[in-house]
Parts: C-alpha cells; structure tokens; sequence
C-alpha cells in the first residue's frame, strides 16, 4: 500500500517505476539537504560578525541566492517522474542529512568552518546521488546533480580560500 511519501502518479516517462520510486526518494532527500543548506546558508549570512563581515556576508548571501533555485528544479524532477515534492520547511528539518549550523558560529572564521563543512557534506552528497541517478536509468536526474555539483564546488572553494594562505 502507497503512502504520501512513496506515492507515483501515472506518467509516460520511460523509467521504470521501480526505478521512478527509488529516484524520487532520492530527489526528496536531496530536496531536503537543498532547502536546509539554503536556510543554513542564510543564518550565517544574517549573523556573521568581525573584520571580514562585509566580504562574508555577501559570499553567504550569493552562495545562497544560487542554491535556492536547485530547490525548485530538485522538487520538480520529483514531481515530473510520477513522484510528490516533499519540500515544507519542516519536511527539509526532519530529513535533511546536514548538521545543524551551530548557533555561536558568528566571528568570520567560525563561520567559514561552518559554511565549508555544511558545503562540503552537501557536494559529497549530490554526488552520491549522480551515480544512483545514472545507476537507476535517469540521464537527467544525474545531469541535474553535476550540475549543482558544479555550483557547489565552486562555491566550497570560494569558502575554503578563506582559510588558506
């Protein structure tokens, strides 16, 4: 028997829907660690203090301004394959695989700790989830997580700069 969370609806898709359901447990997952880093992402935007706040604050923001939209395009994925989007702020806070952002994290450094390791988590995750994408059939759901992949690195690098040299 079907529940809200492992319900398909009829689709023309060409996946399986054996295959179908594992990929939007998946993508829900995904969505869940998306819409946490945001949110995360956000905390350490609004409350980073110390010499370099004006430089993080705008990393934090940009960086977050850029995953937002995997939020929608994770969510819809899962919807086009037959599947529900579970993507409520208190869906993404029960299932999301990231730690908590520590609350005391506010002088730079300790922000770019937190910021890096939640990033770093995120990526590792996402490509896990390339390889199950492609495993299971889906081209497309895989080419979507490189491309956030990408975005991600890219950004886990700009945090880690901060604290090299």
């Amino acid at each position: 028997m079907a529940t809200k969370t492992d319900r398909t609806f009829e689709t023309r898709i060409d996946i399986p829907e054996d295959a179908r359901g594992q990929l939007i447990g998946l993508l829900n997952a995904r969505l869940a660690d998306t819409f946490d880093l945001y949110s995360q992402l956000k905390q350490a935007h609004w409350n980073v203090k110390g010499s370099d706040f004006y430089q993080l604050h705008l990393l934090y923001d940009q960086v977050a301004e850029d995953v937002f939209p995997y939020v929608d395009e994770i969510a819809e994925r899962a919807t086009q394959l037959g599947g529900q989007a579970l993507g409520t702020a208190r869906m993404a806070a029960s299932a999301s695989s990231l730690d908590e952002y520590p609350v005391d994290a506010v002088e730079g450094a300790d922000t770019v700790n937190a910021v890096a390791d939640r990033l770093a988590a995120y990526a590792a995750s996402v490509r896990e989830a390339i390889d199950t994408a492609a495993d299971l059939g889906d081209q497309s759901t895989s080419d979507l997580f490189t491309e956030i992949s990408r975005t991600v690195d890219k950004y886990l690098w700009f945090v880690e700069a901060h604290q090299q040299g």
